[in-house]
């Protein structure tokens, strides 16, 4: 079973925090502080937990894969009719004044754990924890390398749905400082990724330990400066309207084109990563039928899928996975610790309203799929059946589905992040029909059906780097071995040609929305009248994009109201 996400990690943080202002200037030897806290490599684990558990939101709409889902052109709003937070989002419209409070909080909670560490770790001797000075070495610079990353990552997150935002990189830094432009706060994330990259040891995927799946490394971080290159020199040229070629550094300098590509050359050569040899066996519900030991997915037996897992070359449950780069890491949970330790996507994503349907499990409804989308696929490419789960089907397990249980329906969900169930695969076993995660990994929760869905939510995977070459280097050879592993003939490059690649390659995966905005797409993807049916009754869905947001969602009203008028609201809101 994977272990508890990082709790006990926050609640030490949490202490050392609260209680580093003492009465007494008498050293503490029995209790950590501050003071001697970040003192052994077991303190830098436990703080380093800290760092990644600010991935974690309890606030639904602070979830980047189901925020960015929702903005997103290939998904509807959904759910029921009192589901009126995902119609809002969905359409462009805020008005609660805290929607995205949460993503905000967790970033500079992250942001202040990783400065803590990137001050505290320089001053500290770690080498009697060592056989040699040279493990003590790469253990100091290991331990950097991943607070400037998780600093960049942060900020980067953050920055996707805010645009420029405070930068804090000193624990004790004025906390009431203006928000950056975007191209300063971009300038200090491609800071982060670079000194990360520099730090972190060449290590190929292949010999990173188990245990330390879902933590970055060199190879993610390379990724990463690709990502924001991308992000940032496409914002500022499409949305902006200042054409920008490099991604700036703080002190002058930058990150030009050819580093760029040279960054992903690397990753792509040297980090042990490749693609899944079919990109089905990427979602668990190639491992249904396994689990239940019987065939309830009858599509699945019939292609032979074989689910490659979610814990790196040696899983628990899988073949082995050289394709996920980094992920944001779930478990069984309880409701004492919080729901969003457990994958909300998979739950609310659900198929709405039908109890008996096995194996796709019952849901909240929100985020139906564009039909258009399905009947500008071509049916040659597996991704389609792989990527889009058609209700009432039997073959895809749903020719029991019951329309007419929600909102925007329109008879197509997504299939990469939607819970999955069956009987209780023990002859002798008393369970009955719970989630497939809840038989992995022996969940005893209380409320299963709300928290059995412990799916990885997936940041990065290799086929990303590889679109991501193409895209820059405008060379066809990552497009094309993406094609090639779904069966596809080769194509020439073309912007267009990519553009649809990465449609069909990331659907459903939180890249939708972020790649809309960022090649100036947006305005174009919305205001399509569809045909829907709401809770029962003839419709048509459709939804204005507002430009003058400029592809961003609103800063919190409470953090506005408490900056005392120095955080300036986005546009548009």
């Amino acid at each position: 079973m994977k272990k508890i996400i990082y709790s006990i990690s926050v609640a030490t943080m949490t202490l050392l925090v609260g209680c580093s202002n003492d009465f007494t200037d008498t050293e503490n030897l029995l209790e950590k502080s501050l003071s001697n806290y970040y003192a052994r490599p077991q303190d830098i684990d436990e703080a380093m937990g800290g760092v990644y558990n600010a991935l974690y939101t309890a606030g639904v709409h602070s979830d980047e894969g189901i925020a960015a889902n929702l903005l997103s052109d290939m998904m509807f709003g959904g759910g029921g009719p009192d589901d009126r937070s995902a119609k809002n989002v969905d359409s462009f419209q805020d008005p609660e004044e805290d929607t995205y409070k949460d993503l905000w909080v967790q970033t500079y909670n992250g942001i202040y754990r990783c400065n803590m560490l990137l001050e505290k770790v320089p001053e500290a001797d770690y080498s009697n924890y060592f056989l040699t000075e040279e493990e003590s070495v790469e253990f100091v610079n290991q331990t950097l390398a991943e607070a400037y990353f998780m600093r960049g990552f942060l900020y980067f997150r953050a920055a996707k749905f805010f645009g420029g935002i405070p930068i804090i990189n000193q624990t004790d830094a004025p906390k009431d400082v203006p928000r950056a432009s975007i191209t300063d706060t971009y300038a200090q994330i491609a800071a982060d990724f670079k000194m990360a990259i520099d730090l972190f040891p060449s290590t190929p995927f292949t010999s990173i330990p188990t245990e330390r799946y879902g933590h970055a490394n060199k190879w993610v971080a390379e990724a990463y400066m690709a990502k924001a290159f991308l992000y940032y020199t496409g914002y500022m040229t499409n949305i902006e309207g200042q054409a920008a070629s490099d991604l700036p550094l703080p002190e002058g300098g930058s990150v030009s084109k050819s580093q760029a590509i040279s960054y992903l050359d690397d990753c792509i050569n040297n980090s042990g990563y490749g693609l899944a040899n079919d990109f089905r066996n990427l979602w668990p519900y190639s491992y249904v039928n396994e689990s239940a030991k019987d065939t309830i997915l009858p599509w699945a037996a019939t292609e032979g899928l074989k689910w490659v897992g979610q814990d790196g070359l040696t899983p628990t449950f899988g073949t082995g996975n050289k394709e996920f780069m980094f992920v944001q890491r779930y478990s069984t949970t309880n409701w004492d610790w919080g729901q969003q330790y457990n994958n909300r996507m998979p739950l609310f994503f659900g198929i709405r309203d039908n109890t008996e349907l096995i194996p796709f499990g019952q849901g909240w409804g929100w985020c139906p799929v564009n039909p258009t989308l399905w009947s500008q696929w071509d049916d040659a490419d597996p991704r389609k059946k792989g990527s889009i789960l058609q209700l009432g089907d039997p073959d895809q397990g749903t020719g029991g589905w019951q329309a007419d249980k929600g909102d925007h329906e329109t008879g197509l969900v997504n299939k990469k992040y939607i819970t999955l169930k069956h009987d209780d695969p023990d002859p002798a076993g008393e369970d009955g029909v719970k989630g497939m995660f809840y038989f992995l990994y022996d969940m005893n929760n209380g409320d299963p059906l709300q928290l059995w869905a412990a799916q990885d939510f997936v940041y990065l995977r290799f086929a990303d780097v590889l679109l991501m070459h193409s895209e820059i280097s405008e060379t066809a050879d990552g497009l094309n071995a993406v094609r090639g592993r779904a069966g596809l003939g080769a194509v020439g490059y073309s912007l267009n040609a990519l553009k649809e690649e990465r449609l069909h390659e990331f659907a459903f995966e939180g890249l939708r929305w972020f790649d809309l905005v960022r090649w100036g797409d947006v305005d174009d993807a919305f205001g399509t009248s569809i045909n829907v049916r709401n809770s029962g009754v003839d419709a048509t869905y459709s939804v204005e994009y507002r430009p003058e947001t400029k592809g961003l969602v609103p800063i919190p009203e409470s953090e506005v109201r408490l900056s005392n008028g120095v955080y300036e609201q986005n546009p548009g809101w």
